[in-house]
């Protein structure tokens, strides 16, 4: 398997809603991660996409998330793909190989979504750290059972360095005080 390409690569945040994000297990973690991964794909160029369950019911995502997408799918099934996200990676003006993908909840939406992914043809790469779900017993079968379909786990600095490949890339100063910062639950 290569290492991760930014000029092929798109971000999805899967269902980080702010009615939802109190009930996951360390949300505070998680979301700070995501915020992350959202602000170092907005610095390199990645596409970053969100994707809001039932947001009639739900509400919108967290306003950080919203903020680091360029769209955002409201959508009713638990794979974004059946809602149009697999056409609306294809549609983007560069082309999309591989998807790095962090979301809640784990086991349902953000498990849905990747294996959709990996159906569509598209490497995938889950954020384990960005993930998220209301038992930590749940989160943990979901990144085994997605690790099984052949969905890679990673990290933030995984995803961020193998972006950069390089410390001579112009961006490397930008993007180093985002992976310096420290990520609390706070």
């Amino acid at each position: 398997m290569n290492a991760m390409q930014r000029t092929r690569s798109a971000l999805v945040l899967v269902d980080y809603q702010a009615r939802l994000m109190p009930v996951i297990h360390g949300h505070r973690l998680v979301l700070a991660w995501a915020l992350r991964l959202g602000a170092i794909a907005r610095e390199l160029g990645v596409p970053v996409l969100g994707t809001e369950q039932n947001p009639q019911k739900l509400g919108p995502n967290d306003e950080g998330i919203r903020a680091c997408c360029g769209t955002t799918l409201a959508k009713t099934h638990f794979d974004a793909c059946a809602d149009g996200l697999a056409d609306t990676l294809r549609a983007l003006p560069r082309p999309v190989g591989e998807v790095v993908v962090a979301g809640c909840e784990a086991h349902v939406c953000l498990l849905q979504t990747a294996l959709g992914l990996l159906r569509s043809g598209f490497e995938v790469r889950v954020v384990e750290p960005a993930c998220g779900s209301r038992s930590p017993e749940d989160k943990a079968l979901a990144m085994a059972r997605l690790r099984q379909a052949g969905a890679q786990i990673v990290s933030v600095e995984m995803v961020a360095f193998e972006w950069l490949h390089d410390c001579r890339d112009p961006a490397f100063r930008r993007v180093l005080p985002l992976l310096k910062e420290r990520v609390d639950a706070g």
